[in-house]
Parts: C-alpha cells; sequence; structure tokens
C-alpha cells in the first residue's frame, strides 16, 4: 500500500509549521494511524522530532541537492505500508535558489513532484482579513501545486478567529483549525534551530501537549481528507548515492556530533556498511575494529572543554588516524582541527589533525547550498568526484593553516570556485554537509 501524504507548509518562517507538524503527527499516531514523516530540505534536527513523534524514520526530501530518483525512494520507502505522510516544509513555500524547474530546494518542487497537497499555516498575529490576500497568493503563485487548505496560528480571541475566516471563505479556502496563541507550545531553541530530540528531556510530555492543543483547535479528520495520493514518477536511471566511506564506520554519536541525514546512514548500510557508534563526550576512542571513522556535524562548541578533557578520545582518534581515514563534517572539522574557541573566548586544544583553528566567539551565520568538486581521493569520493550539500554554522576560521583545501565549491547564485576544508595524511573535513552526488 502506498500510503497519501501531504505537506505542512507556510509563507514564511517561524509561522508554527514544526509545532502544528509534530502535533498532528502526534495526535493521528495516537488515532491508530501508522504515520510517517519528512521533512523538506536541508535540516538535520527536524527529522528527529518527526521520528519520535511518530514512532518511525523520518529523512528529507530535498529538490535542489537530490536526484528525482532519490526523492522518490525517499518518499516512496516512507509511504510503503504507512497510512499517512505528514511531511513540513522549510522556510516560506516557495522560497529558493537558482536552478533548474523542479530542482530550486523550494518545498513547493516536492509538492509538484509527489502530488502532495498543502496545508498552509498562517500566523495570524497582527491582522484579520488580510491574511486570506497571502493565502491567495499562495494559492495562485504557482500552477503546479494545489492549496487545500489553512490552518490559522497565534489567533488571539474567537472574534479575531471569525473574522479571519471571513477573509479564508470569501477565496474559497477551508480553514482546517485555528490554534490559540499559546507560550507553552514553543520548542526550546539554540542557535542552530531547536534543541535536538534527543537533549529535550520532557520532550514525550510536551508531544502529548502538542497532540492535545492540535486535536481540540484541527478538524483532524479533514486534514486526513485533503492528502493525496502519493505520485511515484517513474524513473530510468540508478540512484547515484555517496560512497560508503568503510566497511566498518566508527560514528561519533552523542549530543555533541549528530548531524547525519538519515538517507545517507541508509545508503551506506545498503552498501554493506556496518555502523558502529562511538561517544567522544564519554571519552570513548574510535573503535579499533574499525577501517574508517567519521565525526558528524552537531555542537562541538558547546563542549569543547569536554572534548578538550577527553584524553581518550583524542589519543584513540591520532592513533586511528595514523593508518586510516578519518574524516570531519562542520562541527567534526572544528575537532579536527588544532584549536577550538568558545562563546566565552577560551581557547581549546583539539586533535591537531589538520592546522585548521576556528571560533564560535567571533560569529558569522553561513548559510546555504553548495556544489563541491574534490581535490583528493577521500571519504566522500574520488578525486574530481562533483558532490551537492549545503553550510549552515556560525563559527570562524580563524587560521586556515597549511594543509591543502579538500575541494572546490561554489554556490548556486554564480559564485567563482574557493577553496574549502583541509587535507592531510588520512584525515580529511571541511564546513561542507554531503547530502549526494553532483548529477
Amino acid at each position: 500500500m502506498t500510503a497519501p501524504g501531504l505537506i505542512i507548509a507556510a509563507p514564511r518562517s517561524g509561522s508554527g509549521k514544526t509545532t502544528i507538524t509534530l502535533g498532528l503527527q502526534r495526535a493521528l499516531t495516537r488515532r491508530g494511524l501508522v504515520v510517517r514523516g519528512l521533512k523538506c530540505g536541508p535540516d538535520y534536527i527536524d527529522p528527529a522530532f518527526h521520528a519520535a513523534a511518530t514512532g518511525a524514520p523520518s529523512a528529507n526530501l530535498d529538490s535542489f541537492a537530490m536526484p528525482d530518483a532519490l526523492l522518490r525512494e525517499i518518499a516512496g520507502d516512507a509511504a510503503e505500508g504507512a497510512d499517512l505522510v505528514i511531511a513540513e516544509g522549510s522556510m516560506g513555500l516557495f522560497d529558493a535558489v537558482p536552478g533548474p524547474e523542479g530542482h530550486t530546494g523550494a518545498s513547493a518542487d516536492i509538492a509538484a513532484l509527489l502530488g502532495w497537497p498543502i496545508v498552509l499555516v498562517i500566523d495570524v498575529s497582527g491582522q484579520a482579513q488580510s491574511a486570506a490576500a497571502i493565502a491567495l497568493g499562495c494559492m495562485h503563485y504557482d500552477p503546479r501545486i494545489s492549496i487545500a487548505g489553512v490552518i490559522l496560528n497565534k489567533v488571539a480571541s474567537e472574534r479575531h478567529r471569525r473574522l479571519v475566516a471571513q477573509g479564508m471563505e470569501r477565496i474559497g479556502l477551508p480553514v482546517l483549525g485555528a490554534l490559540p496563541r499559546e507560550a507553552s507550545l514553543i520548542l526550546p531553541e539554540r542557535h542552530l534551530g531547536l534543541v535536538q530530540a534527543g537533549e529535550t528531556a520532557d520532550l514525550e510530555a510536551r508531544l502529548e501537549a502538542l497532540a492535545d492543543a492540535v486535536t481540540a483547535a484541527i478538524d483532524l479528520d479533514a486534514v486526513r481528507g485533503v492528502a493525496q495520493t502519493t505520485h511515484l514518477p517513474a524513473i530510468a536511471t540508478a540512484i547515484p548515492r555517496l560512497p560508503a566511506p568503510g566497511r566498518r564506520i566508527a560514528i561519533a554519536r552523542d549530543a555533541a556530533f549528530s548531524f547525519v541525514y538519515p538517507h545517507v546512514e541508509a545508503g551506506w548500510r545498503a552498501a554493506g556498511a556496518v555502523l558502529v557508534p562511538f561517544s567522544p563526550l564519554a571519552d570513548e576512542p574510535p573503535p579499533e575494529e574499525c577501517d574508517t571513522c567519521w565525526l558528524p556535524g552537531g555542537y562541538p562548541e558547546l563542549h569543547a572543554g569536554a572534548i578538550a578533557g577527553a584524553r581518550r578520545f583524542l589519543g584513540g582518534l591520532r592513533a586511528f588516524a595514523e593508518t586510516r581515514p578519518v574524516h570531519g563534517e562542520c562541527g567534526g572539522y572544528m575537532v579536527l582541527g588544532r584549536t577550538l574557541i568558545d562563546a566565552d573566548g577560551v581557547s581549546h586544544t583539539m586533535a591537531g589533525l589538520l592546522s585548521v583553528e576556528t571560533s564560535f566567539a567571533k560569529r558569522k551565520m553561513n548559510l546555504g547550498y553548495r556544489r563541491a568538486v574534490l581535490e583528493a581521493d577521500a571519504p566522500l569520493g574520488a578525486a574530481g568526484a562533483g558532490l551537492t550539500g549545503h553550510e549552515f554554522h556560525y563559527a570562524t576560521i580563524v587560521t586556515q593553516g597549511e594543509d591543502p583545501p579538500l575541494a572546490m565549491v561554489t554556490d548556486p547564485h554564480g559564485s567563482a570556485p574557493t577553496p574549502a576544508g583541509s587535507r592531510r595524511g588520512h584525515v580529511t573535513g571541511s564546513f561542507f554537509h554531503a547530502i549526494a552526488v553532483a548529477g
């Protein structure tokens, strides 16, 4: 059975997509439905919340970085055997970067590809009937997609709800629910987004509270009723997969190292690799029986003192790197460097396997899609291989050091290629998060 699906999207970020998505996922799961969550765009954090809300795996759908064959596989896996797929959009519904039609990174691309209707979440604070003009623009902006209904968020009063609903009735858009302004529905955040699901101690209670609020304010039957059959396009080409970096991959996994895309891990396992987790924060070294070590992104800047004091981890990592490949993505790259300066300006000694020195005291947001071409053989692929991915970090490079770059990268806006990352011996790293092999 292939489940129907829908996308919870909004005209802009900060409208309440995540809290409403999680509330719907948990509320419908409590009814006995098999619900699968998916996240549009390059987001490491939300899929873990979807998994907690539904009790089933979640993954990303990225129309810029992923080829259609990979999008089809991920969506098909989620829809197979489920009753409903509830995907969450990213940023505003049509927010995108330059790219071929259907591959701009917009949530609307995913809706068009898979035939899923949009349930639009609108933060109506500070407006009434004018919210309908925003919804009307979304309805007509892109003829490829369908807006099936709207959920009103941050409604101040019953009178406010009626006024907004009058505008929606005028444009013929069903109101599927209206949530009151309620601070307790806000999930805790930090500089890269929500505090991770695994670190939210009262997550289960919060999910139940979200489900209770959604059940009281939204017509769950109506939401389920607008979902449409998942259209899985016929794809003749094979899926170009990121290569597994080894046969037994030692992968750091704890509060400091957690940013790995579910589809990347699934691809490694499909290639026959075994993932062996270990915790640097628990002062565990990479398992000796592994042939590759992978340090994902995460929040090492929040745990720099603990990492610097993890002698068994750092010593074991250095010994591992003498004979076997070690790769660090983003936060992992920072830990492979010489020093990491925390938010208070304190410098902490890191592994010293690369010459880069980074700082979280000097913050600057780096965000966007990237295309990379590898300068040398690495766990990410062979020299000359093209990759798509993204960067999202606030750390800055204080000193790049003497190591040659790992790759040359460009952005979708036509930037000139620039050096990125570092490599030395068996060790490589960069701020670049790989998503897929470039087409």
